[in-house]
């Protein structure tokens, strides 16, 4: 067999040809089953003419000519036949997709709990029991959250082409394996296949054809050592590439190129999100779905060079042993598999060494899965910013203070048990405590910390920087240095509240950063920066990486948060036809994307083009009734437009909707205190001060409205708050000056 010299895929029955070992552990596998075509052989539900009544909705599901049939609610609400055209996932449930025009394929909301029926399973489910889902909503099977060619493909079939056209609105989804088979991990074959089959190159070819290879090139080893119970590697791993590999898709993540490149650094065709709110509790333990990378990349077992493959076998995906077994390789069982460690009866729940220290969260209504931060037990935290820990998760009768005495009692001194957690710096820094600026600043440069975590810091230093201090400075230099592309990445990013001077000054040079990730980072920073200010060189650099940006928010041209995305980026370019045009491109994909609706009126505002802009937010209110920044733009809008009373209960509105944010209660406050009502502007004001007691416009409106209503007391009183949150500010010190004299 020959192959031309262009890596080609050749299909898992040439490679099993050789690797006949590796074919038999990945067969029936959940890679191996990832999807399927609809077959007797393949469907797991009961198509038996079994029905599942969710919130009104009748569905059915058939057998029709041999085929399988769903009757349920269709894109416009009514019931409606569809044939289920492949499966998708087998365990512990198991998905359908249904064929729609335009080669769209949608994942039905409705699954089959494969589990055994003494679990609870083989019964049909919705993947949101508990809320209704109609079809006018996002999350609906035939919305946009649903498409199988953006929200799964990829990470579903071997070498997916989502081959989507943006003048039409379609696709043309190829693959070469519709399942996860050998080389969607090791690449193309073809130039390994050429490899094995000629002598010659055999012996001379030391990459043996292969486009990556996961092997490390310390060639370390672990070995167990007695005295310390744990195991060291002989030589610390040089390489990521099996965990970026597998972080392709075990990783919530945005897609920043068109195609993967087999070998490459994951940041250049992938974005992982950072520990957002959203998604991770403030220490850093699962909150959304979030798969394995970014908790895996927390870990101590990370940071000692653990790797995928040391715990899972590659082909089978099985744990590399039972119970406590797999961490037995490398935790010697005589010390900590026993009652004396763990303090729990052998063989019991709690002397599992994942139940305490890989705690489980349940997605999708029935998939169990695991923390892979591999974490130790802090009820202390729990009880400092209320998040989870898995003493409490088996001892719910049991308070966090209870737990934590427990393990007090039981270890006595322990400085990792003891020593302050990073959670507690990104609970403060997303609440906006005082003192947050500095303890991230702090952090972001603690080299002791996953990087991860550094890079989530500088991510919230941002809200902070109406009083920068020589610390922020310092972390966002370090930051724009570091050797981990996600903290440069990062920092980049962190430095919106800059002026585009400042910007240019200190990001500049990563325009031409070996990361893609950081370079389109940077590209978009340095947006509103002005061409004469750029050298020829950084013109050039500038050029080159605003090109990788556009492609990269076009690598997802069927999404309308891409082309919002673009719309920002050519706004800030002040190339407003440009941004309108796609604002207007995102709202062809998708007529009720509320955040498209916000940025275009924002666009109309900038082109004195207020009327088209409001009737853009009072549209996306029919459709987002309580989308708290829809109603504070309509109030801006208002009061841009002379109709202040009008505005008001709209600006009240948004605040009362996203209490968190202080900027909606300072506009709010500070548009009451203009008509008169001096009283309920500062009740508005206090509150939120109360709940942000670092919002520096907070309590500069406090101490200027409480001082022109006579409360000169009180006015000074805020001023020394902020003269303390904000030494080096002029302007605050200013003020303080004023109402002393």
């Amino acid at each position: 067999m020959a192959f031309a010299n262009e890596p080609a895929f050749v299909g898992r029955e040439v490679c099993a040809s050789c690797h006949q070992a590796e074919a038999a552990l990945w067969q029936g596998s959940d890679h191996d089953k990832a999807m399927q075509e609809a077959t007797d052989a393949t469907v797991l539900g009961d198509f038996g003419n079994a029905t599942l009544t969710h919130f009104g909705v009748t569905s059915t599901f058939y057998r029709k000519e041999g085929r399988f049939f769903v009757r349920t609610d269709g894109p416009d609400g009514s019931l409606q036949e569809y044939r289920i055209a492949y499966t998708f996932g087998f365990y512990p449930l198991q998905q359908y997709l249904i064929a729609f025009p335009g080669g769209r394929y949608q994942a039905l909301s409705i699954a089959w709990d494969s589990r055994p029926a003494a679990e609870g399973g083989q019964r049909w489910f919705h993947l949101y029991p508990n809320e209704p889902v109609p079809s006018t909503d996002a999350l609906h099977w035939t919305g946009p959250n649903q498409n199988w060619n953006f929200m799964c493909a990829d990470c579903h079939s071997t070498n997916l082409r989502k081959n989507f056209d943006l003048t039409t609105n379609q696709y043309r989804t190829t693959w070469s394996e519709l399942d996860v088979s050998c080389e969607a991990c090791h690449g193309p074959g073809s130039r390994h296949v050429a490899w094995a089959q000629s002598p010659a190159t055999a012996s001379t070819d030391q990459t043996r054809g292969l486009l990556l290879t996961f092997a490390d090139p310390g060639n370390g080893r672990w070995r167990l050592d007695p005295a310390i119970g744990t195991a060291q590697r002989t030589v610390p791993r040089l390489s990521t590439t099996e965990l970026e590999t597998c972080a392709r898709c075990h990783s919530r993540r945005d897609e920043i190129a068109s195609s993967y490149v087999y070998g490459h650094p994951l940041l250049d065709t992938h974005r992982p999100v950072l520990l957002d709110a959203r998604l991770y509790h403030p220490d850093g333990q699962i909150l959304g779905e979030v798969y394995e990378y970014g908790s895996f990349r927390q870990s101590r077992m990370f940071q000692m060079g653990v790797t995928c493959s040391d715990c899972h076998d590659p082909h089978s995906l099985k744990l590399r042993a039972t119970g406590n077994g797999v961490c037995g390789q490398c935790h010697l069982p005589a010390k900590f598999d026993t009652e004396a460690h763990h303090h729990h009866k052998p063989e019991s729940a709690g002397a599992q060494c994942a139940n305490c220290h890989m705690p489980t969260r349940t997605y999708m209504a029935v998939d169990v899965r695991r923390d892979h931060s591999i974490r130790i037990p802090r009820p202390d935290l729990t009880i400092a910013i209320g998040t989870p820990n898995a003493c409490s998760g088996c001892h719910a009768d049991q308070s966090p203070q209870w737990a934590a005495d427990r393990i007090a009692a039981w270890y006595g001194s322990n400085p990792r048990m003891e020593s302050p957690h990073y959670g507690l710096v990104l609970d403060a820094g997303r609440r906006g405590l005082p003192g947050a600026d500095r303890s991230l600043a702090a952090l972001a440069v603690d080299a002791t910390k996953p990087n991860i975590v550094r890079a989530t810091a500088l991510s919230l230093l941002p809200q902070f920087t109406a009083a920068v201090t020589p610390e922020m400075i310092k972390a966002y230099l370090s930051g724009l240095e570091d050797r981990d592309a996600v903290v440069r990445a990062a920092a980049v990013e962190a430095l919106e509240p800059f002026t585009p001077t400042e910007r240019l000054q200190v990001a500049g040079p990563l325009l031409t950063d070996p990361v893609r990730a950081v370079r389109i980072a940077a590209a978009r920073i340095l947006a509103p920066v002005p061409a004469d200010m750029l050298t020829a060189e950084q013109k050039t650099a500038l050029d080159n990486a605003n090109a990788e940006f556009i492609d990269a928010q076009l690598a997802s041209a069927d999404r309308p948060e891409a082309h919002v995305t673009l719309g920002s980026f050519y706004a800030d370019r002040r190339q407003p036809a440009e941004a309108e045009a796609a604002y207007r491109t995102a709202l062809r994909l998708d007529p009720r994307f509320v955040p498209a609706m916000v940025n275009l009126a924002d666009l109309y505002r900038v082109l004195r083009r207020e009327g088209e802009g409001e009737q853009l937010l009072r549209e996306a209110l029919l459709i987002e009734p309580d989308n708290a920044a829809v109603h504070q733009a309509l109030g801006l809008l208002l009061v841009r437009t002379q109709r202040l009373a009008e505005a008001l209960p709209v600006l009240r509105r948004a605040s009362e909707l996203d209490a968190s944010n202080g900027r909606y209660a300072y506009v709010y406050g500070v548009a009451l205190n203009s008509t008169g009502s001096t009283a309920e502007a500062l009740s508005v004001l206090r509150q939120a001060h109360a709940r942000q007691p670092a919002n520096l416009e907070i309590l500069a409106a406090l101490a200027t409205i409480s001082r022109d209503a006579g409360d000169s007391a009180g006015a000074r009183s805020y001023a020394e708050e902020l003269v303390r949150l904000a030494p080096n500010d002029p302007s605050a010190r200013q003020l303080l000056d004023s109402l002393r004299q």
